[in-house]
């Protein structure tokens, strides 16, 4: 049996899958004040008169980090950057106590100038006397070689909780994105440690010593303990949910939309025959541009919980989820209160959902079902139009699916799927509204959390070869090798598939169902006076994300023995 918790910001959802398909599906309201009991009581109801020993893993996905970088409630954390030949590190800062040090490599990775100790220990004074516990450290080209990135924590070690390195962040040579990614993994890593510790006190109290993953933005997962070093990596952790949850019946013909409607947010994708798109150099989130490497998805302000006004005489829905629908006690109307009063939803008093519409109504001049409607109807407009334009923003571009450059037409969505508490009531208003064929996901209500449950574990390896200094490295792995000058392009592709099929192992993947794929592979010459000197050659591979196998994720199940 699989565990699959998605930690939203409205609902947790967990499920527990047995080879046959869904055997039990909770939802809990999520606690952001104290995650600890969220998670605690949906892992009570999933697993009761469970015996932990028939539970083999579980799969968490979670809006935490997001959350908090898009609330700009991060961590205050202290940067420490040197630069390289041609460009200036101020001119990527990220935040107020980012230092710019002495000390240069080339793009090769040969020392220019060293860094400069008392410097260092100096800006390290700086940050303790502000506070700042966790620092990231970067060089320009620390992928190359990492020695500078290295020396500057042998002095920092004992003076700071945690260090983030650049080059382990990634292997990526993109100086201001690495900046940027290792950044955000040192300010998020205080709430991520936090939510961490809630799930393995969690688990203890459950007496489950199962191993954890956590599901990435790539649609892949990684160990848990994993994600406490690279704690990034859970940013757009839910919508990655989303649409893993989406592939088991998605069809794997034509251009499918795909809208996964909670209670405060829709998230949206594209599939291609049935294949997510990807952001392949790396995702933005708020005003960061990363490396984080990750499935091209949208979330928008509107959601079933979604508070509803009257603005200039037209009405509007979110993007600001106030609290519970009114049906529920909540302060002000939402699109489920309308489904309420429309006979479409059973949650709470129709009393409660009339009495929060009907100022709307008469604003409007409209009688109460018409403006029930009204609000449903633009709800979906605007997640159409939202949509349209995340559509045309990908057409402006080379489009990229997980395993591959797309080299097709422009893409135009020609049916829709819809995940999530309200999708089956949102589908039906969403068939009036659009040309699509329009439909509702099996298990819609908990899909997200069967796509976090049964997502395989990914990872990636970047290799660089530089044959006239006849050394192969890949610092991200901690790995450097002795070559000889001979060593050519389907020398470093082997090394980097034997280096990321040990990291997947480690990282907990199925050795016997590793479907691993080659990105990039690049060769330079470098000549002095009229000769080839040797060759720089670059290398990145990854395991390629998609379902484990084993499991059926749209089947219902006969419940467990008791």
């Amino acid at each position: 049996m699989i565990i699959g918790l998605d930690v939203g910001g409205t609902h947790t959802d967990v499920v527990l899958l047995g080879e046959k398909g869904l055997l039990r599906e909770v939802k809990v309201p999520t606690d952001s004040q104290d995650l600890f009991r969220t998670i605690l009581k949906a892992l009570d109801q999933i697993t009761a008169d469970i015996e932990p020993a028939r539970i083999q893993r579980a799969v968490l996905s979670t809006t935490l980090t997001t959350n908090t970088i898009i609330q700009k409630r991060t961590a205050p954390v202290g940067m420490i950057v040197s630069s390289g030949p041609g460009i200036d590190p101020n001119l990527f800062r990220t935040n107020e106590a980012y230092y710019a040090v002495a000390g240069c490599m080339d793009h090769r990775g040969r020392e220019i100038h060293p860094i400069d100790p008392d410097e260092i220990r100096r800006v390290a004074d700086q940050l303790q006397g502000a506070g700042i516990r966790q620092v990231g450290v970067v060089g320009k080209f620390s992928p190359r070689n990492p020695d500078h990135e290295l020396a500057i924590a042998d002095l920092l070690a004992d003076r700071f909780d945690t260090l983030f390195l650049g080059h382990r962040i990634s292997g990526d040579l993109n100086f201001p994105r690495r900046i940027a990614t290792t950044f955000l993994n040192a300010s998020v890593y205080p709430v991520h440690k936090d939510f961490f510790e809630a799930v393995q006190r969690s688990l203890r109290e459950k007496g489950l010593t199962v191993p954890i993953r956590l599901l990435k933005p790539d649609g892949g997962n990684m160990r848990f303990e994993s994600a406490v070093e690279t704690p990034a990596q859970t940013i757009l952790s839910g919508p990655a949910a989303s649409v893993m949850g989406a592939l088991a019946s998605a069809p794997n013909t034509g251009v499918s939309l795909l809208l996964d409607i909670g209670g405060t947010t829709t998230d949206m994708a594209i599939l291609i025959d049935g294949v997510p798109l990807l952001a392949p150099q790396g995702i933005q989130i708020g005003e960061y541009k990363t490396l984080i490497r990750a499935l091209q998805t949208l979330s928008i302000g509107v959601g079933g919980d979604s508070a509803v006004r009257v603005e200039g005489g037209d009405l509007r829905v979110g993007p600001q989820r106030l609290g519970a629908p009114m049906s529920l006690g909540g302060p002000v109307p939402t699109p489920t209160d309308a489904m309420v009063v429309l006979g479409l939803s059973e949650r709470g008093d129709r009393q409660r959902a009339a009495t929060g519409l009907t100022p709307l109504a008469e604003s409007l001049a409209l009688p109460l079902h018409r403006l029930a409607e009204k609000v449903l109807d633009q709800a979906c407009r605007q997640i159409l139009a939202a949509a349209e334009e995340m559509v045309a923003g990908i057409n402006r571009k080379p489009v990229y699916t997980v395993h591959e450059l797309y080299q097709g037409s422009r893409i135009v969505p020609d049916h829709i799927l819809v995940l999530g508490g309200p999708a089956a009531q949102f589908a039906d208003r969403l068939k009036g509204l659009c040309h699509q064929g329009v439909h509702v996901v099996p298990r819609w209500t908990v899909a997200n959390a069967i796509g976090a449950a049964l997502a395989r574990t990914t990872c990636e390896v970047v290799l660089f070869v530089d044959t006239e200094q006849e050394i192969a490295m890949a610092p991200g792995e901690d790995f450097v090798e002795n070559i000889s000058g001979d060593y050519g392009l389907e020398d470093a592709v082997a090394t980097a598939l034997t280096l990321l099929r040990a990291k997947a192992r480690r990282r907990g993947a199925d050795a016997a169902n590793l479907e691993t794929e080659i990105i990039a592979k690049q060769q330079f010459n470098m000549v002095r006076g009229f000769h080839t000197t040797g060759k720089n050659l670059r290398v990145r591979v990854q395991v390629k994300p998609g379902l484990i196998e084993g499991f059926d994720p749209v089947a219902a199940s006969t419940p467990p023995d008791r």
